[in-house]
């Protein structure tokens, strides 16, 4: 059986055998807490616990051992978040510490169910990607919670994620492509910034880092950041023309600030889409939407999911599979109605299309 320790809780069985439970803060009056199990027992304990505090019992004094929010300060110091990639950590620190200011936060996870993670994803309702990662999150910190004896078992398994509606980042077309290339002509930063998102199908985070010490004979050699995954993507041959054209410029990477230093991830994003504006594209044309362009580009070239994972570096086959599904699908529609022309007679001028039923009629 998991212990639940809360701080100034008494626990003891009365002459009767039975387990009871009292708020006690030295100084302060002991108070009668309803028992573990009972509904109101949360209630009762940050009742008395909020009394505490208005008698000046500092706030981290009172973050009970065993709560969500102890579980979030805790998970912080594993080994597990320690070695996340920075934008990782940085992403779940801002969705971890809106969690932890939360007013459920203070309960016990030892008490938490399903009904109460679906009651935390309600919140995020406008925005069911923020609701399905906070899903992710409380599922590896229920992990940590059982691990540490926190807690017995993972509430967050069965709840499905929120469904999205949106299709995601946009995929660039060939045409917004093309209007791109005719801005930004051959031998810029810009045209080159392009060349190394679609023709390696990497994410800004790799991209950035490219130089030519990234480059053999073989091709450019990465580490992914997001996945760790190694890759060594072969140079097509208009992404050869722009690295050619390339010229030394102090930072060690093809792209480089004004100021000759490495481009940082966010810097390049913004700088990028400025590039993208100034080009007279949409708003939804990004450096990740030139990722999922090169897997269609990919796709429509005939290349098999495994393929094109092994430039995109995708772990998982479903996302590939999708852009491999829209390319059969477009193969095939074309045969079809390949198949279909041949066949089809047209309509003599001045013959009606009943009398011309009639004569191809076997009747």
């Amino acid at each position: 059986m998991t212990t639940l320790r809360l701080p100034y809780i008494q626990r003891f069985k009365d002459r009767h055998g039975k387990v009871r439970y009292y708020f006690r803060k030295k100084g302060q009056k002991r108070m009668a807490l309803p028992d573990l199990r009972d509904p109101g027992f949360i209630a009762a304990y940050q009742a008395a616990v909020a009394g505490a505090e208005s008698r000046g019992l500092d706030a981290a004094q009172v973050t009970p051992t065993g709560s969500l929010r102890d579980v979030i300060e805790s998970w912080y110091a594993t080994a597990h978040f320690k070695t996340l990639e920075e934008s990782t950590k940085a992403v779940y620190r801002r969705l971890l510490e809106r969690m932890r200011g939360a007013d459920y936060a203070a309960n016990p996870v030892l008490l938490m169910e399903s009904r109460h993670v679906r009651m935390i994803m309600s919140r995020y309702n406008e925005s069911p990607t923020t609701a399905n990662r906070m899903l992710r999150l409380l599922s590896m910190l229920m992990e940590h919670a059982i691990h540490m004896g926190w807690a017995e078992s993972n509430p967050t398994a069965g709840v499905p994620r929120m469904k999205i509606k949106s299709d995601g980042i946009h995929s660039w077309t060939d045409d917004e492509i093309a209007r791109y290339e005719v801005r930004w002509p051959s031998g810029t930063r810009e045209r080159l910034a392009l060349a190394l998102l679609l023709y390696t199908g990497q994410r800004r985070s790799d991209v950035v880092k490219m130089g030519p010490s990234s480059v053999s004979a073989n091709g450019i050699h990465l580490r992914q950041q997001k996945t760790g995954t190694e890759l060594v993507i072969p140079i097509h041959e208009q992404l050869r023309i722009e690295l050619d054209q390339w010229q030394p410029n102090g930072a060690g990477t093809f792209l480089a600030t004004e100021r000759g230093r490495p481009m940082s991830v966010n810097n390049f994003y913004n700088q990028f889409i400025d590039w993208c504006r100034d080009a007279g594209l949409p708003p939804g044309c990004s450096p990740h939407g030139l990722r999922k362009a090169a897997a269609r580009r990919l796709a429509e070239a005939g290349c098999t999911t495994h393929q094109i994972a092994a430039i995109t570096g995708h772990r998982s086959l479903s996302e590939v599979a999708r852009y491999t599904r829209a390319a059969e699908q477009m193969e095939l529609a074309r045969s079809a109605m390949s198949r279909l022309r041949p066949n089809v007679k047209p309509v003599p001028e001045g013959v009606k299309p009943a009398e011309k039923l009639a004569e191809d009629s076997d009747f």
